[in-house]
């Protein structure tokens, strides 16, 4: 599944590509969400939370530099570099206050970007986030990821992802996997002032509950949620629930009429 009418963008040197669904008459009375994915992948499984959430509000998304329909860059990018090139895509775009909403790696660069630009991050939704700090190893988490498509992701998830990976290709992959691995997540996000809400499903073997319980308590404001009976990609799989569990929370820290 793809969203239509993405736009080729540049910052910094690197070139992505955004998707946007934007009600130009009601900017700013709207939250406006930034959806970001995760390693290997593209907009292409965060494409169902989109158009739920685009019901009520100003929707982004992303194929970051190197994955989905992006050009490769001809260098390793930090997690930095990429919560720059989205809040200068963004900047450039009009888009002056956001929510990033975050998946898996994905989870750190909405991070990344609420330390970067904190007058501009409005709050932050974790959904599914790497890396556990007791399980930084490149085997463990494999092993998690084919637990989690082997019984806990559809076909039709499982058809995006890792048609995606095959896309990106081993070598931007494998050029990538170290910044994922070393991002220091929970460090970070003792750092963030802004409400952020740790969501995951139930039968995520990825970002299992004791971490996401974690990750909640150090946040300044953490909140953290639950998809019953979904896994990593449970966007995918329960876009409306997870639309309602993430425009629930923004409404209740925010207060944006998200029901207009």
């Amino acid at each position: 599944m793809a969203l239509s009418d993405g736009k080729d963008v540049h910052s910094g040197g690197l070139q992505g590509r955004l998707y946007a669904s934007v009600h130009p008459a009601e900017t700013g009375a709207r939250p406006a969400y930034v959806l970001l994915h995760g390693i290997g992948v593209s907009h292409r499984y965060l494409a169902r939370l989109h158009q739920e959430l685009a019901k009520e509000a100003d929707v982004y998304s992303f194929d970051l530099p190197g994955f989905g329909k992006a050009s490769k860059p001809g260098r390793q990018v930090q997690v930095e570099e990429f919560a720059a090139f989205v809040s200068a895509v963004l900047a450039e775009s009009g888009v002056h206050n956001y929510v990033p909403v975050g998946h898996s790696m994905g989870t750190q660069f909405a991070v990344q970007l609420a330390l970067q630009e904190p007058g501009r991050v409005d709050g932050v939704v974790l959904m599914g986030p790497v890396v556990e700090t007791s399980r930084k190893s490149v085997g463990r988490q494999a092993m998690a990821l084919t637990r989690d498509s082997m019984f806990s992701e559809s076909l039709t998830s499982n058809a995006i992802v890792f048609s995606d990976y095959f896309r990106a290709g081993p070598r931007w992959y494998l050029t990538e996997l170290p910044v994922m691995m070393e991002y220091p997540l929970e460090e970070r996000l003792a750092e963030v002032t802004q409400p952020v809400l740790v969501l995951r499903g139930t039968k995520d073997p990825i970002a299992r509950r004791p971490w996401c319980v974690n990750l909640a308590e150090v946040a300044r404001q953490g909140t953290m949620a639950e998809i019953l009976g979904q896994g990593h990609v449970f966007q995918h799989t329960a876009p409306e629930t997870a639309a309602q569990a993430i425009s629930g929370w923004v409404r209740a820290v925010n207060g944006f009429d998200v029901a207009a």
